[in-house]
């Protein structure tokens, strides 16, 4: 049985969060870092300790192979004062899902989630009491092998951070602008992009780069094989709300399999909605803009919860909806999520953990 070795810092200080808060440029004083190694029977050497560098060889192979993933999920101080998490658990599995496919070693997730209660509570103080802030969460795991060969490291590190954060987007919850893109592809079926694996992330900087520079906020990715269906923003899976339909890209090995979309998907079925998990085309979604038939657009993650779509772009073709007034639905949706999460409505889905 793995114990955690408590090495608290006090700090000399209270903690003073800036006034306005950059999503992951802020860390908390304190992160949990395990590791692991096959010889000596799994993990072991866990630790609460003072956040800060860590010590990688050179040759670690996550440097050389990108055997490494990670999550992401928040704490919230609540209306009555109390600490939660959101379905920490969902991400606790995905972490040991993304492991199992990248062949690393796989942990007990309810240890590591204990372990991050404890984290958040010695760091407590960094979590944030303005609206539509929070204290995000980051757990990550590396290869940390010292071998130039391409084979699974033998040796692990496992490090959760904290970061207190504003919204994902500085601008507020006003409608994005998105472009799709068939000029580049982010995964592929049978790949790892149902992962959260740090590869997939570096494979969409050059296409996050160009629609930038274009004016765009994110970039919504096509189909690899066919380069027809839409799949999933950088940061979100997506939802296409028809008038008689909310249709989702079906999961097929390529997505990621959000748990924001998850809770989207429950949430619309629980208030009556014909709620489809299927292939969009982008064409249909084109269609559906110039027939009426396509309401609104918008993606789901747990950084932004809701980001409502102002403008779609591919090709010449450019689809507007409004830049200053989020969709309906998706402005009932982000209401309901971020109630559920702050404590003002019931949580009838038991999806809150509690910090004591």
């Amino acid at each position: 049985m793995i114990s955690i070795d408590y090495q608290i810092v006090k700090r000399e200080s209270k903690v003073e969060l800036p006034e306005k808060l950059l999503f992951g440029r802020m860390f908390s004083d304190h992160m949990f870092e395990m590791d692991y190694d096959e010889a000596k029977g799994g993990w072991y050497k866990a630790a609460i300790k003072k956040y800060g560098p860590i010590s990688v060889n050179p040759a670690a192979m996550a440097l050389h192979y990108g055997q490494e993933i990670f999550e992401g999920l928040k704490a919230y101080i609540r209306d009555d004062g109390r600490v939660a998490l959101f379905r920490p658990k969902k991400n606790m599995e995905r972490m040991n899902n993304s492991a199992k496919r990248l062949i690393m070693p796989e942990f007990d997730g309810e240890f590591v989630l204990n372990a991050i209660k404890e984290l958040i509570s010695i760091d407590r103080d960094w979590i944030p009491r303005k609206p539509g802030h929070a204290l995000y969460i980051r757990p990550m795991m590396m290869s940390t092998d010292p071998y130039l060969g391409v084979r699974p490291s033998e040796t692990y590190k496992l490090i959760v951070i904290l970061s207190p954060v504003g919204p994902y987007y500085p601008e507020g919850f006003k409608p994005v602008p998105i472009m799709a893109t068939d000029k580049y592809v982010r995964a592929v079926r049978k790949g790892v992009g149902e992962c959260k694996a740090a590869g997939n992330y570096a494979a969409s900087l050059a296409a996050q780069k160009e629609a930038r520079e274009q004016g765009f906020t994110q970039v919504l990715w096509l189909d690899a094989i066919e380069q027809k269906y839409i799949e999933e923003v950088g940061t979100m899976n997506m939802f296409v709300h028809f008038k008689d339909e909310v249709a989702t890209p079906a999961l097929s090995g390529s997505i990621l399999p959000g748990v924001t979309r998850n809770s989207v998907i429950q949430i619309l079925k629980d208030w009556g909605y014909n709620v489809t998990e299927r292939k969009i085309a982008i064409q249909e979604v084109i269609e559906g803009y110039k027939s009426g038939r396509l309401m609104e657009l918008f993606g789901s993650g747990t950084a932004a919860v809701i980001s409502s779509i102002g403008r779609l772009k591919y090709g010449d073709i450019l689809l507007q909806f409004s830049e200053e007034e989020a969709g309906e639905l998706g402005r009932k949706l982000y209401k309901e999520i971020t109630d559920i999460q702050y404590g003002r409505i019931e949580d009838r889905f038991g999806w809150i953990t509690f910090i004591d």
